[in-house]
């Protein structure tokens, strides 16, 4: 794994904004930047990439089993008892998931480290699959790139195929997301383009421009009833928000489905290191309230003292924070050696359950750390998303890099 400074394509920003992708500058700043370009050997996608991914969804998998069946587990995930129910049944049914983003640790030496599992909502798609690939497609033919150069990247075709899997042959599904934020209305663009190449009808509204009928069941802004509905709108907001009483009499079928509440919760991370301890892609993990008078020299929860005691050096020499939910690094703290080196000044979700996690210090390219974003569609790693930033805790406006396989 290196990274290699590359020419920029010419024209490549007017190419963008008539493609739609309105949001390649943030702030005054790059945020698409392919001023240079993460190289990878095939070996290290395949091995120290693709396939613990893969592996690490099957492990969250289990996961979510044992935790919809412990209410001491939904407690602790900070589920919504009276939503309980809705999130077990859904397990129970085998609802289908369409696809998640994994961030990992991973400089090119030892076994990526699992940071945290986006498996909700995760946005970054439209650039990992599309814009990436447009790139990747022009800078081989450019001569930039190598010709037998490739990218880990088959997102676009992985979706389209997942949503024959999970829907039947012209079925019509609703897409809703806040449509003034750019970068959530390209995520749900780029997965109705997919839904329209799979043979399904594909239709936008407004997150806020869905209602209730008078039988209980939610429609759109034109009061179509919505049969199947893709929201980018999390889970731990949508059973706290008004409509939640109705969603499961509404007879709606969401994708992503109810028990994703537990996956995409960082709470999720503990319990995987309970269940595998040791795994070589997971980082120790724990409830803070666990285990944060044990790491001022007292004693953790006596449940988990031996887990704890493996652990406590790692998390001694470093570790970080983070609320069990949280969007773009808000409320993450890094200390080392009992001495904090970066936090980000969001502290909006920092009043949830925090976790404790070992640290994975991320490889420094430049001034720049890389984290990669492993996308799981189904069940299956399939194509590959960095982001990077000077600061160790990435954020909305860290610059999205492409990547290639060479070698």
């Amino acid at each position: 794994m290196e990274k290699r400074t590359l020419p920029e394509r010419p024209g490549w920003r007017d190419e963008a904004e008539k493609l739609g992708f309105s949001f390649a500058d943030m702030g005054g700043e790059p945020y698409w930047d392919e001023t240079s370009a993460y190289r990878f050997t095939l070996r290290q996608v395949e091995e120290d990439i693709e396939a613990p991914a893969t592996e690490l969804h099957a492990l969250c998998r289990e996961a979510v089993d044992r935790a919809v069946r412990d209410e001491s587990w939904l407690t602790r995930l900070d589920i919504p008892r009276e939503h309980w129910d809705l999130v077990a049944a859904s397990w129970a049914r085998g609802e289908p998931e369409l696809y998640g983003r994994m961030d990992l640790a991973y400089g090119g030496h030892g076994p990526a480290k699992l940071l945290e599992y986006n498996a909700d909502t995760p946005t970054s798609l439209y650039e990992s699959a599309s814009f990436q690939w447009l790139w990747f497609e022009q800078q081989r033919a450019a001569g930039v790139l190598d010709a037998d150069a490739d990218q880990f990247n088959s997102i676009h075709e992985a979706i389209v195929a997942r949503w024959t899997q999970i829907c039947t042959d012209g079925e019509e599904v609703h897409f809703t997301a806040d449509p003034d934020n750019p970068e959530d209305y390209a995520t749900v663009e780029t997965l109705a383009w997919a839904a329209r190449e799979a043979g399904l009808g594909a239709h936008f509204t407004a997150l806020s421009q869905i209602g209730l009928t008078e039988e209980g069941q939610f429609a759109d802004d034109q009061s179509r009833v919505i049969g199947t509905l893709f929201k980018l709108y999390p889970w731990e907001d949508m059973l706290r928000d008004d409509f939640a009483r109705h969603l499961q009499g509404s007879g709606t079928r969401f994708i992503e489905p109810p028990w994703k509440a537990v996956l995409s919760n960082k709470g999720i991370l503990p319990l995987l290191w309970q269940m595998f301890p040791g795994h070589p892609n997971l980082l120790p993990a724990f409830f803070l309230a666990d285990v944060e008078e044990a790491m001022a020299g007292g004693s953790p929860a006596p449940e988990l003292a031996p887990a704890f005691e493996a652990a406590r050096e790692t998390l001694a020499q470093g570790h970080v924070t983070k609320p069990i939910f949280s969007r773009e690094g808000a409320g993450v703290v890094i200390r080392e050696a009992g001495r904090e080196v970066a936090r980000t000044g969001d502290d909006s979700y920092s009043h949830h359950p925090m976790i404790v996690q070992g640290l994975a210090r991320l490889p420094d390219f430049g001034g720049f750390h890389p984290v990669l974003g492993a996308w799981i569609v189904g069940e299956t790693c399939c194509g590959l998303g960095l982001r990077e930033d000077r600061s160790p805790i990435t954020h909305n406006l860290s610059r999205f890099k492409p990547h290639f396989i060479e070698g």
